[in-house]
């Protein structure tokens, strides 16, 4: 029993409803001080400190400030789709000479760094920041890549006096777009910091180039993405698209929710992964183009159109050679025979080319046209033999006229009507 009232008539009812209401609000005081939990502690620290609570990490303290730091381990035996990371340490020192015009010297693995930004912009110029900077390096325990973050804008000199002095311990940078992009960039932020960037020293070798010349045949687009599915059989799950990051990391800046940003540093980590298991393909193909592995011809043709514009015109046309034996889809077909025929002319084997010359002359194609006029070429000026060649422009203006055809076929038929001069005996 809570207590005791002093009875009252049994008549007066509104004092008994009364004393009932003064029992009930006296159980409900005790029961709701009986529960009341203490308040959790408050913690005043802006929550852009929580990242190292998201991610393995520490911020470091440098001479103009504090930036947070990450670094993250692809052991050795893993696989990043078909290209095992050990592979990776097996990679010869002068791999990337032939692809990099021999900028990049000889130089051990672990010496070569892979980089790659994240940044508040796609466009560039002095308004745009790299927040994130990853540089991936090959190491005995498997592929690591270290990543540095500035929480907020005014972080960036620390990122990047810490960048600067990261970059002194590797001789080489690969990038992929970065000769166009990241670095440009990068040396801009440096400037207006007022600080040395730290490119000069380092030989760069930017992956898309040589890419593009591998791949674009066969592929709708290069992007780094899309090789990674395409060349490595990479497929990502979960992954932000990298047009988003700019508006995710402005969105960390506004709410100061730090988890936002976790999936960029996953982003940034496996392109850099990517661009490394690239490296131990693509230049392969441009230092031993005879012993290179191609799934399709396109490859080839790619290849060779690069030691063409080289001057290497025997090794390119042994490449076209392989291209048209291992098969390739009609519109390249045509256009490889015909530079085909052409480099063979070049090299002095005019047989090989006349019987290409006669193929693309047989059939419906774009250059049947043109192969005509090459024949008619032939037959003036190597076989004399005019009626041959008249025949020919005839059957070349019958498919496409143009003044420069008409004008042969009119010399042509000059030659054949002059009286050939009586032998004397």
């Amino acid at each position: 029993m809570i207590g005791k009232e002093k009875a009252k008539p049994v008549g007066d009812l509104q004092e008994q409803l009364a004393i009932l209401r003064r029992k009930v609000a006296r159980i409900d005081k005790k029961y709701a001080e009986g529960t009341r939990t203490p308040a959790a502690p408050v913690d005043n620290r802006p929550s852009r400190y929580f990242i190292e609570q998201w991610m393995s990490g520490e911020v470091v303290e440098t001479p103009f400030g504090q930036h947070f730091e990450t670094e993250r381990l692809y052991e050795r035996h893993r696989r990043h789709g078909s290209m095992d990371i050990s592979n990776l340490l097996e990679l010869p020192e002068d791999l990337l000479g032939a692809l990099s015009g021999e900028e990049a010297k000889p130089s051990p693995v672990g010496r070569w760094a892979f980089l790659d930004t994240e940044t508040t912009g796609l466009a560039g110029g002095t308004g745009t920041y790299a927040f994130l900077v990853g540089v991936g390096r090959i190491c005995p325990d498997g592929f690591r890549v270290r990543q540095f973050f500035m929480r907020d804008y005014g972080e960036e000199p620390s990122l990047l006096w810490a960048l600067a002095r990261h970059l002194e311990e590797f001789d080489v940078l690969i990038t992929y777009n970065g000769k166009t992009y990241d670095q440009p960039l990068l040396e801009t932020r440096y400037r207006m910091a007022r600080a040395r960037p730290p490119f000069d020293r380092l030989a760069h070798l930017d992956l898309l180039h040589g890419a593009r010349r591998l791949w674009k045949l066969r592929l709708d687009s290069c992007r780094l993405v899309d090789l990674e599915n395409q060349i490595l059989g990479v497929e990502r799950e979960g992954d932000l698209p990298g047009e988003m990051i700019p508006y995710v990391y402005f969105e960390y800046l506004r709410t100061q929710q730090a988890f936002r940003v976790v999936p960029i540093f996953h982003h940034n980590a496996v392109d850099i992964l990517t661009t490394a298991c690239l490296t131990g393909i693509v230049p392969f193909a441009f230092r031993e183009p005879g012993s290179a592995r191609f799934a399709h011809g396109s490859e080839l043709v790619g290849l060779a159109r690069w030691f063409l514009k080289a001057e290497r015109k025997e090794q390119a046309l042994e490449l076209m050679r392989r291209a048209v034996a291992m098969g390739l889809p009609d519109d390249l077909l045509f256009r490889t025979l015909w530079d085909t025929a052409s480099l063979e002319r070049k090299l002095g084997n005019e047989p090989a080319a006349l019987a290409i010359w006669t193929d693309l002359a047989s059939g419906r194609n774009p250059y049947r046209v043109t192969a005509l006029e090459a024949l008619a070429k032939y037959y003036e000026h190597r076989e004399r033999n005019y009626a041959m060649a008249l025949e020919t422009i005839r059957s070349a203006r019958a498919l496409a006229d143009s003044e420069e055809l008409q004008r042969r076929q009119e010399r042509l038929e000059r030659r054949l009507a002059k009286p050939r001069a009586g032998r004397l005996l």
